[in-house]
């Protein structure tokens, strides 16, 4: 926070890379995620409640008369309307809360007389605009000065929205409402969600991802728990436990038995279609999920809720963060990680709800990985690629409004707190709303007569709200029992979902075909896909193509099977695609200051060493070589010698680059785009290609890196002179990094302050995409050779080629006769299987350590000189990292 404070404010958000403030319109455009931006201090409304549960309530005091003071709610900007509602809206509702808590109790806070909440009601009228639709409701974004459909609005002509943006407003406008005795706030809330449920799908009582907000219709009509529909459910629940009002327990009861029926298959999540739940819509899973088990919690329903959070824990364990999505093998299918929260959050809750000190060590694990992987010196950095460490100039607000106050309530005592804790509710954002809102200028009328509600066998409804004592009655192994049987779901099984017709023996109609299955040698495949209305069209080449014609189909409901076997065949193949090209490589700065905290995604090369398999990588001091485009003889050899050559694109072709600075004795080489502003955070990585020629002689490893992550080298260098650093295929643990040399362990350990923590656990064996976010995959690489200036005659081998995929989409599938799959097809193959029944999958090797509170020496013994110059030095960065301290 002092961090953000520091180098950031008055902007939004912290970028922890470059030390600076994102400010919105200054910084490329990231597209949906730069809705939550609205030049309003985000990050310091988000942190106000955090403060208080942290105990800094002098901290707090200063941060509510710098909201007061500077912060303006009138700017002529777009905003998403789910964003600024969770985020600032209930970050200054939160604020308020805290505020008149400590004035009661005496000592702080005496001069405060509502200035937040008076900020927050202006807000809510701000926000209102959003809601001038027939169906009521909100369009996803509001301009903050014009509203909607003004001229001068930008904003308004929008058709869709999320579920989840929808859904997720009647805690903090009913909540406003309930301060104020405004009651329009909270009948705003109420009219979205009535809406919501009366368009869900009757037969089985889900609600799509998106819905249009004139019509009603839906536009996506897949379904699960994650991304675009999760804090939905949540609110349903909890909007009971603030309001009281036993329309939303019924309603959130309803939907819960229809995700237990169709969505849960333990311990995995799946989405399914609304109109046709016993079918999966994806096979794969989103990062947002994680936050329901802790839903599941106060819901009391505690085994599933065990059993997904146990299946996550092994993904992370595997990965060090959850990815943004991985898929039912547990493979990383979008390798980002923002920090998000929702992990934690569960955790949290099933520590408070089972006290097992397991989940005690998991909190301990998720603390170490922030600090060993995420922490740079400015903060706390989102993970750009979980499989190589490489880190994205981006620190959410998010981070410190929920994953600080989760960790922090996780291990702290009862006594730790200046409050009690169980007297407020945590919104989705994890502000805090107190309970006794629901006594307090009730405007609304707490029964919705119109709507019939389904009556559900369900013994689990007794536990809303669950008292340990009488869950766990005399039996501490509860919780172990039913962790154990997932304890290696990910490293040593891969577990194919159970179709229903399989649970059943047998009985019932066969499941439809799926692409994963398929065999282009099977002749009951082929049958299938005759009924299903799909071909096969022999090309010359022999590959084999894939076309469906609904009309061929022998009913609709094959010929919808069938559409969903081309759409799983086309996701499938492109997976594989992606798989088969050079994964992104590493960067890693790891002199002083930075210690190997700052990691740089870089593309790979088509030559010289593979990183892949030199684990150890290639370490040295960089030097910038003469001329820089590295096109002809080094004239600084004697400079680059020993060292790892920094060079600029273009002019002539990589390889000969690589060539010229090998001859000058360099191990190694990064060339740095001259296109201006360049950077991986928008464009897509590709392959550094060779020349045409044969390049077996280039024998060191060679990076590319885009301008941006390039120019924080040059800084580098710039200030500090002497940078070095690693190249590898993947971010290296600092305490390998630096084994045989004393590091101060201040670098590596938490911040957090958790003296007791040891008497709390035992040793272990070893965190919203913006709901309107759609998370891409830029980690793909393509294969990229430099061109020449001035053009030159084409020829069949050696030309260079401009920046082009390496591979590109073909409609087609290359199918072999004995090959049992489709291959080589970027719409219609089907991938290989991680591993089949009988196989022994592929370890990944997971070398962990832990920082000691001793020092680490080499065995060789270091002269008294050498010494004193590492203690020196560790001294100026042990201050420095003072100032930066969270």
């Amino acid at each position: 926070f002092c961090s953000q404070q520091e180098h950031a404010y008055p902007a939004d958000e912290l970028m922890p890379l470059t030390c600076r403030g994102r400010v919105r319109g200054q910084e490329p455009s990231r597209g949906d995620v730069d809705d939550a931006l609205g030049k309003f201090s985000l990050t310091l409304i988000d942190t106000l409640d955090t403060l208080v549960v942290l105990n800094k309530t002098k901290e707090f005091e200063e941060a509510v008369k710098k909201v007061i003071k500077d912060v303006n709610l009138d700017n002529d900007i777009v905003v998403s309307v789910f964003e600024t509602n969770i985020r600032v809206l209930g970050g200054l509702l939160g604020g308020h809360s805290v505020a008149i808590m400590l004035k009661e109790k005496g000592e702080y806070m005496q001069w405060y007389n509502g200035e937040l909440l008076h900020m927050a009601k202006e807000l809510g009228y701000k926000l209102l605009p959003a809601f001038n639709t027939t169906s009521g409701l909100p369009y996803p974004r509001v301009n903050l000065k014009f509203g909607v459909r003004h001229p001068e609005a930008r904003t308004g002509t929008e058709t869709d929205t999320c579920t989840a943006c929808a859904g997720t407003l009647i805690l903090e406008f009913a909540a406003l409402s309930r301060f104020t005795g405004t009651s329009i706030f909270e009948e705003y809330a109420r009219k979205a969600l009535d809406f919501i449920w009366e368009k869900r799908q009757r037969s089985s009582n889900l609600v799509g991802v998106t819905i249009n907000i004139h019509t009603g219709d839906w536009v996506r009509k897949d379904s699960g728990v994650g991304a675009g529909i999760d804090s939905y459910y949540e609110y349903l629940l909890k909007a009971y436990v603030l309001l009281g009002d036993d329309s939303f327990l019924e309603r959130f009861n309803t939907h819960y038995d229809a995700i237990m029926r169709y969505i849960s298959q333990p311990p995995l999540l799946l989405d399914v279609h609304i109109h046709k739940p016993m079918l999966n819509a994806r096979t794969w899973m989103d990062s947002l999920l994680a936050f329901f088990p802790g839903l599941q919690v106060l819901k009391g329903d505690i085994r599933p809720a065990i059993e997904t959070h146990e299946m996550l824990y092994q993904v992370i364990k595997k990965h060090n963060f959850l990815p943004e999505a991985f898929t039912t093998d547990f493979r990383v299918h979008w390798a980002q990680h923002p920090l998000r929260p929702e992990f934690a959050e569960s955790t949290y809750f099933l520590y408070k709800a089972t006290g097992d000190p397991y989940y005690l060590e998991v909190g301990k694990t998720l603390i170490e990985n922030l600090n060993k992987y995420a922490r740079v010196p400015c903060g706390f950095a989102a993970m750009k690629d979980v499989r190589t460490g490489s880190h994205e100039d981006r620190m959410d607000s998010f981070f410190l409004a929920e994953m600080f106050k989760y960790l922090y309530l996780l291990f702290a005592d009862k006594e730790d707190m200046i409050f009690d804790i169980e007297d407020y509710i945590f919104t989705t954002e994890a502000h805090l709303l107190p309970l006794w809102l629901s006594t307090t200028n009730q405007t609304i009328s707490k029964k919705n007569t119109s709507t019939e509600y389904t009556e559900l066998d369900d013994s689990n409804f007794d536990w809303t709200c669950p008292n340990t004592q009488i869950l766990f009655p005399n039996d501490p192994m509860f919780a172990q029992s039913i962790r154990e049987p997932l304890k290696n779901v990910v490293d040593k099984s891969c577990p194919r979902g159970i179709s229903r017709a399989e649970e059943s023996l047998g009985s019932g109609p066969k499941p439809p075909l799926r692409a994963r299955d398929f065999m282009a040698s099977n002749p009951e495949h082929l049958e299938i896909l005759k009924k299903m209305g799909v071909s096969l069209i022999h090309l010359k080449d022999g590959r084999v193509q894939l076309v469906q014609h609904a009309v061929q189909a022998a009913s609709s409901l094959d010929a919808e099977d069938g559409l969903r076997f081309m759409q799983e065949m086309i996701e499938l193949s492109s997976q594989q695609q992606k798989e088969q090209q050079l994964p992104p490589r590493a960067v890693q700065i790891v002199s002083h200051p930075f210690f190997g905290r700052v990691v740089l995604t870089a593309g790979p090369a088509q030559f010289g060493m593979d990183l892949s398999k030199h684990k150890a990588g290639t370490r040295g001091f960089v030097a910038t070589i003469k001329p820089y485009n590295g096109c002809s003889e080094i004239t600084n050899p004697e400079a680059v010698k020993e060292k790892i050559a920094l060079m600029q694109r273009g002019q002539c072709m990589f390889a000969e680059k690589a060539r010229n600075i090998q001859k000058a004795g360099a191990i190694g080489g990064i060339v740095i785009d001259d296109n201006e502003g360049s950077s991986s955070d928008t464009a897509p990585l590709f392959q550094m290609a060779g020349d045409g020629k044969n390049t077996d002689d280039i024998t060191i490893p060679m990076l590319f890196l885009f301008n941006k992550e390039g120019n924080i080298i040059l800084d580098a260098i710039r200030e500090y002179e002497a940078v070095e650093v690693l190249l590898s295929d993947k971010a290296k643990d600092r305490a390998t990094i630096f084994k045989g040399k004393m590091i101060p362990n201040y670098i590596i350990d938490s911040n957090l302050e958790m003296e007791n923590m040891d008497q709390k656990s035992s040793e272990s064996d070893a965190h919203k995409p913006n709901s309107e976010e759609a998370p891409s995959d830029s980690q793909d690489a393509g294969a990229v050779s430099e061109e020449p200036e001035g053009g030159g005659e084409s020829s069949a081998v050696g030309d260079p080629d401009p920046l082009s995929p390496a591979s590109t989409a073909s409609a087609s599938v290359s199918m072999a006769d004995e090959d049992p799959h489709p291959s080589g097809s970027a719409e219609a193959s089907a991938p290989e299987p991680a591993c089949t029944p009988g196989d022994s999958p592929p370890q990944e090797q997971n070398t962990q350590t832990e920082a000691s509170s001793k020092a680490h020496w080499d065995s060789k013994v270091q002269p008294m000189e050498s010494i004193l110059a590492d203690w020196n030095e560790d001294i100026e960065a042990f201050e420095m990292m003072e100032k930066d301290e969270l």
